[in-house]
């Protein structure tokens, strides 16, 4: 009897930290975010949030632009997972929204800001904002995401959005922003088109942007470095804004890439310190990582490269992982579809191999 009871009393333990441990699980959703200029398609979103109860302040993570037009229909919000897990484990609701003209978002791209010699980084600030009102509108009328108490974060012209947010009739419940390596124009390594143009479009932002803001750039950011980073910071705060700009040691062979999923051990304590500062601290501890499946990898890989297999694992969905008989191998992931993951890793792969590559695991 008493075995019995023993018995009942540890199952129901085990219950208990089940339920809890469901109960802190970090929970996400692909969808699309609905702008009449974006037309049916809308715009592509990742949300992620807290499995906890009620609502969550949101973070609205807006992504980068690149250098040649034809990779912008590449890009996926699903490649921020990691990312935007990271904030979800403090506590937000987050939401990835890709603007018109990139990955699966309908409208044609419309933040372009003209040629190279004659810019305009204005039209292209306010065209990023309409999107960014738009997401928010949307995300207000979900039941996880309080736009009341809300935080904007961008990395490089999604870091310009993110400014230009504080900026153009900005939202009342933004509380704080952050940018990491904000700009738009880069046209070659440390050469920006126009970099005057560009400084005074920040000098015009910062006539209405009163957001306390976090601006993030590493050492060796060859898209607008150090000395660019200054100018456009004095230009904004001389007019109104409120940023302080934050300085890392050079990361990795580019640090324009700090905001990734590898820069997480660098970038997120110096994010939570700006939160810690804003009182944005909304848990007494991080939620733990989701639990990343176990795979045993191709025996033919080397130690080094069945690292890379770990990090393969822990990689976003929608991904697949190709190798050869040698153990040369070829991996994507969070791509649009499964099969968008399998030829690129395929190309990746023979890209290396002497031989021929096969999938080992597609998900």
């Amino acid at each position: 009897m008493q075995r019995k009871i023993l018995g009942i009393i540890c199952c129901s333990i085990l219950l208990l930290i089940n339920t809890a441990a469901q109960a802190q699980s970090i929970r996400w959703q692909e969808t699309t975010i609905p702008m009449p200029e974006a037309g049916p398609k809308g715009l592509e979103t990742l949300l992620v949030w807290p499995d906890l109860p009620g609502k969550h302040p949101l973070a609205l993570i807006s992504h980068g632009s690149p250098r040649l037009a034809s990779q912008r229909a590449e890009m996926t919000a699903m490649s921020f997972l990691p990312i935007a897990t990271e904030f979800a484990r403090r506590g937000f609701a987050v939401a990835v929204v890709l603007r018109r003209g990139y990955g699966r978002s309908g409208g044609g791209w419309a933040e372009g800001y003209g040629s190279c010699q004659a810019t305009n980084y204005k039209r292209a600030a306010l065209a990023s904002s309409a999107d960014l009102h738009a997401a928010i509108d949307y995300l207000s009328t979900l039941p996880q995401f309080d736009v009341d108490r809300m935080i904007a974060v961008g990395v490089s012209a999604g870091g310009f959005a993110t400014v230009a947010l504080t900026a153009d009739s900005p939202p009342k419940g933004l509380v704080a922003a952050i940018s990491f390596a904000g700009g738009r124009g880069s046209s070659a390594s440390n050469t920006i088109c126009q970099e005057n143009a560009l400084v005074s479009t920040f000098g015009f932002l910062g006539q209405t942007s009163r957001t306390p803001m976090l601006w993030i750039y590493a050492k060796n950011d060859h898209f607008f470095n150090p000395a660019a980073a200054a100018r456009f910071l004095h230009a904004f705060n001389a007019n109104g804004g409120n940023a302080t700009l934050v300085e890392t040691p050079a990361f990795d062979t580019e640090g324009h890439t700090l905001f990734s999923t590898a820069g997480i051990p660098v970038w997120s304590p110096i994010v939570d310190h700006f939160l810690t500062s804003q009182h944005l601290v909304l848990l007494n501890e991080k939620l733990p990582l989701p639990p990343v499946e176990k795979q045993k990898p191709p025996s033919q890989l080397s130690i080094k490269n069945k690292k890379e297999f770990d990090r393969y694992l822990a990689s976003p969905p929608h991904k697949a992982f190709a190798v050869d008989k040698q153990g040369a191998f070829g991996w994507s992931s969070g791509r649009h579809t499964v099969d968008e993951a399998k030829k690129k890793a395929l190309t990746t792969c023979q890209k290396f191999s002497t031989s021929h590559c096969e999938l080992y695991i597609a998900e």
